[in-house]
């Protein structure tokens, strides 16, 4: 039998909507965009969340009544000549006997698949119950993007007057693995800035989740960052986006990864 849609997020063809999100976003909670079982979800849900799209699935996947089985129908067996011998009867006898006591073994190897699904199923289950809910997920996911936002205006900013206190600032933000490249990376920005007497604020302008999680959450946040310069009587205006992985430190969020790119324009 071929897995269905339904098979492979792991919820019952009369699931409603609510469940069926769930089990999607639990699904690809740690998965990578790039893999194949993250797409293979993703048009799971957009098929089954769709009514119109699940309707038409249904009916697709629906075992057809029309190549049922049939079953064979019993004719009386012909009756045996008076001259057939007592023995010969008895034999016969037997033969009719032997399918009918085939029919009612079941095969080893199939109790032997039967114990396995069902070491799976009890599996899967104690792996469910260890999961975050739905709920324990959009409260984490809210929470790292507010994080997010806020931890964007101090990282990406900086003021040549007072760069020691920018660092420190910005350094309580992040995990101890990602304050070190935060380091390297500010160290070349101490260099340049008193130079150029670089005065650099940061604007959010909209963000949105990338991949959700109890205790991870990648957050894309667009940014503004209006840099002044010595050279210049006017701010220069960068426009950024910002893939910014979030991680769950006691009770608070941390920056553990950032990458920005420059928007054209």
């Amino acid at each position: 039998m071929t897995p269905t849609w339904y098979d492979l997020l792991g919820v019952e063809p009369d699931a409603s909507d609510a469940e069926i999100r769930a089990a999607w976003k639990v699904g690809i909670a740690d998965l990578d965009p790039g893999d194949r079982k993250f797409r293979a979800l993703n048009e799971a849900a957009e098929v089954l969340l769709d009514p119109d799209k699940r309707a038409a699935y249904d009916l697709e996947v629906a075992p057809d009544e029309t190549q049922r089985p049939v079953e064979p129908v019993e004719t009386p067996a012909a009756k045996a000549p008076d001259d057939t011998p007592d023995d010969a009867t008895s034999d016969d006898a037997d033969d009719e006997a032997a399918p009918a006591k085939a029919r009612g073994t079941i095969p080893a190897w199939l109790l032997a698949a039967m114990a396995i699904l069902v070491a799976i199923l009890v599996a899967a289950a104690g792996y469910l119950v260890t999961q975050p809910s739905d709920n324990t997920i959009a409260s984490s996911t809210s929470e790292a993007q507010g994080a997010a936002e806020r931890a964007a205006t101090t990282i990406l900013a900086y003021d040549y007057r007072h760069l020691d206190d920018d660092q420190k600032a910005a350094g309580a933000l992040m995990t101890p693995a990602y304050q070190k490249k935060y380091d390297a990376l500010f160290s070349q920005i101490a260099a340049n800035a008193p130079e150029v007497k670089a005065i650099v604020t940061v604007d959010v302008v909209a963000s949105g989740i990338v991949r959700s999680g109890a205790d991870r959450v990648q957050v894309l946040v667009f940014v503004n960052r209006p840099t002044l310069r010595a050279d210049k009587t006017d701010p220069t205006v960068f426009r950024d986006q910002v893939v910014m992985t979030m991680e769950k430190s006691g009770g608070d969020w941390l920056v553990d990864d950032m990458d920005t790119n420059q928007l054209a324009g």
